[in-house]
């Protein structure tokens, strides 16, 4: 940023201002909360978390400092949750990123399950689909499960990247064919139980080494919506889902 664009001191300091401002608004309205969910606590929070990105870019363009903590912005916070209390279906939304860094495996891998598809009669080569990478990527998650690339991902020649998984109650199961074009544009936030992310960016990537893949997430997320939507949504699982939920009763 050149001299010229630089904010004042004086707009540094009203920033700061209004980070004292935005703090007394949000104590206020968590002392004055009505649930776990009041929207009063969340607009202040938003607004809290708009006022302290300001300083802390203003600050560091005017002064090469940077404040000591870091609050979440708006758009990475779930909004309140006014789905069904009693919801009696849900969706489980999954992504997760992975990089080639091994071709030749990814491509071994892939050769191996087209000669025990067609007996050992293919030969490798660009005439079969293994042949490519973007082939390969085709045969190998046709043979397995996500879970499984997700759990072997290194023998796959792929590394993890980010990851996020989301789970939304809803009153009734979505039309067949209706969303699969775009899963997650199709969700409702205001619906969303619970949501959990893996991301390098994280500061607490220390604590989510030890988790060796997603099924380690799923089934944090199982136990949080068995506590929040209650047994009544084990009547819409099949068998084993709902022993699975049942069977769970690790804390919130």
């Amino acid at each position: 940023m050149s001299d010229a664009a630089q904010p004042t001191a004086a707009e540094v300091r009203a920033a700061a201002e209004a980070v004292k401002t935005a703090l007394d608004r949000h104590l206020a309205a968590v002392e004055r909360r009505s649930g776990e969910d009041d929207p009063a606590v969340y607009e202040a929070f938003n607004e809290l978390a708009a006022a302290a990105e300001e300083y802390d870019e203003l600050l560091y363009d005017r002064y090469d400092e940077v404040t000591p903590f870091e609050i979440p912005g708006s758009d990475d916070a779930l909004p309140p949750y006014t789905g069904p209390e009693e919801p009696n279906a849900l969706s489980v939304l999954i992504r997760r990123d992975y990089v080639v860094v091994e071709p030749q495996r990814l491509l071994a891998q892939a050769q191996r399950v087209e000669a025990v598809e067609e007996s050992g009669a293919v030969t490798p080569g660009f005439d079969a689909a293994s042949g490519t990478v973007h082939g390969a990527l085709g045969v190998l998650f046709g043979e397995f499960e996500p879970d499984e690339i997700g759990s072997r991902h290194k023998e796959f020649g792929l590394e993890e990247g980010d990851s996020t998984l989301w789970v939304t109650a809803s009153d009734e199961p979505a039309e067949p064919g209706e969303w699969l074009e775009a899963p997650f544009e199709q969700a409702d936030t205001h619906q969303v139980v619970c949501r959990f992310d893996v991301s390098a960016v994280f500061d607490d990537d220390a604590d989510i080494e030890d988790i060796e893949d997603i099924e380690d997430i799923e089934d944090e997320v199982a136990d949080e919506v068995a506590d929040t939507v209650g047994p009544e949504l084990e009547d819409t699982l099949d068998g084993t889902e709902a022993e699975n939920l049942r069977s769970r009763n690790a804390d919130r």
